[in-house]
């Protein structure tokens, strides 16, 4: 491994000039947050309904209790013999972990077009215990540009979406009201690396994501 070794008064040197740059890069994501909570929202219109391991849910009502959802569209095609081997990646650092995300009055799920059959037999070999609802016989994938017909790109705005084999991965965050259901922010592909916190731990590494 060819790499600087210097003594331990230099590495503390080196440390806090990159310490300095790290901050700014925070206080910066701190505003980026605070513009994404102001974006302006878009009514969902159409009632969705999707299938869970409990039967066809409507859309609204898979917010549960709260006002807020977060939903991780999970690649996992009806024809895929499995699922996405990234998107697993991502299930397993949110697994077991959504009460962190209800205490602030949010639901987290995951949606794939994949028969519902074929998520739970997933989700038993995996142990996860999220709830993970099934769009084969919607066009809530389709709508929110993660399935199409090919593996032509997409643009959405300035945003170009890919897809493998019809499925594309991102998530899409709702808040329901009385006024109705409202789509407030969406991110597609590597627009949501910052979600999962194994990436930033992997960030630290002396050797990266190698």
């Amino acid at each position: 491994m060819n790499h600087p070794i210097v003594t331990r008064e230099k590495w503390i040197k080196e440390r806090m000039a990159l310490l300095r740059r790290e901050k700014t890069v925070t206080r910066k994501l701190d505003l980026l947050a605070l513009e994404r909570q102001k974006l302006p929202w878009v009514i969902v219109e159409k009632a969705y309904t999707l299938e869970t391991a409990s039967g066809p849910v409507s859309f609204s009502d898979l917010f549960g209790s709260y006002s807020q959802l977060i939903v991780y569209h999970f690649m996992y095609g009806p024809d895929w013999p499995a699922p996405c081997d990234g998107c697993s990646g991502w299930a397993e650092a949110f697994n077991g972990t959504l009460n962190q995300i209800q205490c602030h009055d949010a639901n987290l799920i995951a949606v794939s077009r994949a028969q519902i059959s074929m998520i739970e037999r997933v989700k038993e070999s995996r142990g996860w215990t999220f709830l993970w609802a099934s769009s084969f016989n919607s066009d809530f994938n389709a709508d929110f540009h993660m399935s199409a017909k090919t593996d032509t790109p997409v643009t959405v705005g300035d945003e170009l979406i890919t897809y493998d084999r019809g499925e594309s991965g991102g998530i899409s965050v709702f808040l329901k009201n009385e006024d109705g259901i409202f789509q407030t922010y969406s991110a597609y592909n590597r627009g949501i690396q910052q979600m999962n916190g194994a990436f930033g731990y992997v960030d630290l590494l002396p050797l990266g994501g190698n």
